[in-house]
């Protein structure tokens, strides 16, 4: 009754251990934090402490691409584990019961945890600059000067800089982010705290520039 439960974790594990194999030794991942402003590295320092990877679903500590590698080690054991067992056990009385055994509903369901997912995604672009580099997902220098800026002052002003001192270093990128072309500007939080206007200064020069 789980078999396709069960091939489908299976699958998503193999997934998660792809990535791992790509970070590791075909190439390696981006990492925004490396030296020199970010670069593209193979993961020497893998992160396998469960205390460290199971932590994060309890507290936000600092930490880099290692862990989030480590985690897909974890996530990947467990998804391939459990499919195995959904394959080889049926439901229990009570669950057989509980739910609807049918196409249709394994299709409500699934689409049931991809809004989960949905969610929790949103949570970690606006969170986490480690998983989701401003570089990629951020916007550019003219887009968070002056389209944002509106945004900023209603809403990311009190919320942003709370959440940003609450994350510590993790923080960081939240405020300054490079922008696809290289600059190095005040993040998608737009922290020009207490005035409208703010200093952007690039990482290509020392020229500044005023934004209203």
């Amino acid at each position: 009754m789980t078999t396709i439960l069960g091939i489908h974790l299976i699958l998503l594990g193999i997934g998660a251990f792809l990535l791992v194999l790509k970070a590791l030794y075909f190439g390696g991942v981006y990492d925004t934090w490396a030296p020199g402003g970010g670069d593209v590295r193979k993961i020497t320092n893998l992160t396998l402490n469960p205390s460290v990877i199971f932590g994060y679903l309890l507290k936000s500590p600092f930490g880099g691409e290692g862990d989030i590698i480590g985690g897909h080690v974890w996530l990947g054991s467990i998804c391939i584990l459990g499919g195995i067992w959904h394959i080889l056990t049926k439901p229990f009385a009570w669950a057989r019961r509980a739910f609807v055994w049918s196409g249709e509903a394994y299709l409500s369901y699934s689409l049931g945890a991809l809004s989960v997912f949905g969610f929790i995604a949103c949570c970690f672009v606006w969170f986490n600059n480690t998983a989701y580099p401003s570089e990629f997902y951020g916007p550019t220098g003219p887009e968070a000067s002056q389209a944002q800026a509106f945004t900023f002052l209603v809403r990311d002003q009190r919320l942003g800089a709370n959440v940003g001192s609450a994350q510590g270093p993790t923080g960081l990128g939240k405020y300054l982010m490079r922008s696809p072309t290289g600059r190095l500007f005040w993040g998608r939080n737009y922290a020009f705290l207490g005035s409208s206007r703010s200093l952007v200064r690039t990482s290509k020069g020392s020229q500044w520039f005023g934004l209203e």
